[in-house]
């Protein structure tokens, strides 16, 4: 093989790493994914494994020097069995399920509304989502703050009036769920309502036009133009708010923390309260195993609806 120098320099091509410049730039790829990737084994799927693993055993710090003795599937038979714990069940998905339907509802009402462009739509918009940039734990602080009977600005007039009781809507065990359903929609109503919003500016506007050309209503145009072309949209805003909803824990902790009378425990607020309070590794870990997979067949669920809505809109 033939070399050319110029002084110095060999403009003869490298062979001192023996690889080519596809293999090069695909370690240099995996290189520069390698802090992303081991970020999450550390802080996603190794605790989510040792969760998973200590859920199998009798572990409880308090208790003989935090040994673990396995147990098999005693914490989850526990679980069934513990009515706090099938309480905390029927709260967390009654919780997810109200909560969500009011927020897609509103929240797609709003991004209609919001749809066309317009200075005053664009200042509702910046006005809409200024409950999105509060944490929860502020939102449920202000709320148990306005709804407190003794000098709340909203619960000392409707215990006076007689509309909440003498102790108030939150704790009432049979009004402190739905009020703090209502909470959260306040919250992140606006958050569907971009989402959806997003999903309706991307649509195209030739299709809308053929449509109205051709007559229908604008109901028409909703049911048959709108909708189906804004599944995939509905279907990130409500996968994305059950998950979320469904793991709910800040805003009932600092509102009602769990009660009245385990009125509104969730999943997330009981395996909190075994696993920090009463130090219950084993079975705090059976809970949050059982919250994930919830979350999972409920995802699957609606990845399942929307595709066969997607098909049957696509067969029209």
């Amino acid at each position: 093989m033939t070399t050319t120098s110029v002084g110095s320099i060999d403009l003869a091509p490298s062979r001192a790493s023996g690889l080519r410049f596809s293999d090069r730039r695909k370690l240099f790829l995996v290189a520069l994914a390698l802090p992303a990737i081991l970020y999450v084994v550390l802080v996603a799927v190794w605790p989510l494994a040792q969760g998973i693993w200590y859920s199998f055993f009798d572990y409880n710090l308090l208790r003989g020097g935090g040994r673990r003795t396995f147990v098999g599937l005693d914490n989850y038979i526990a679980l069934w069995a513990d009515a706090t714990a099938r309480r905390a069940v029927i709260n967390t998905f009654l919780f997810t399920f109200g909560a969500v339907t009011l927020e897609f509802v509103i929240g797609l009402g709003l991004a209609l509304l919001l749809w066309r462009d317009g200075r005053f739509n664009r200042i509702c918009l910046a006005f809409l989502l200024i409950p999105v940039t509060i944490t929860p734990i502020v939102v449920g602080l202000i709320f148990r703050a306005l709804l407190a009977v003794d000098y709340g600005f909203f619960g000392y007039y409707l215990a006076e009036w007689g509309i909440s009781g003498p102790r108030g809507f939150l704790a009432n065990t049979t009004t402190a769920l739905p009020v703090v359903i209502l909470i959260d929609v306040w919250e992140w109503t606006p958050l569907v309502a971009l989402i959806l919003l997003a999903g309706l500016k991307s649509l195209p506007t030739d299709i809308l036009e053929a449509a109205a050309a051709d007559g229908a209503t604008a109901l028409q145009r909703f049911r048959m133009v709108v909708l189906p072309l804004l599944l995939p949209t509905v279907f990130l805003a409500l996968v994305l708010r059950v998950m979320d909803a469904f793991r709910v824990f800040d805003i009932i902790f600092v509102t009602t923390g769990g009660g009245p009378a385990d009125a509104t425990t969730s999943l997330m607020l009981y395996g909190v309260k075994q696993g920090l309070e009463f130090f219950n590794i084993g079975f705090a870990s059976a809970i949050g195993n059982l919250t994930i997979l919830c979350i999972a067949l409920m995802c699957a669920v609606f990845t399942l609806l929307i595709r066969r809505a997607d098909v049957r809109a696509n067969e029209r």
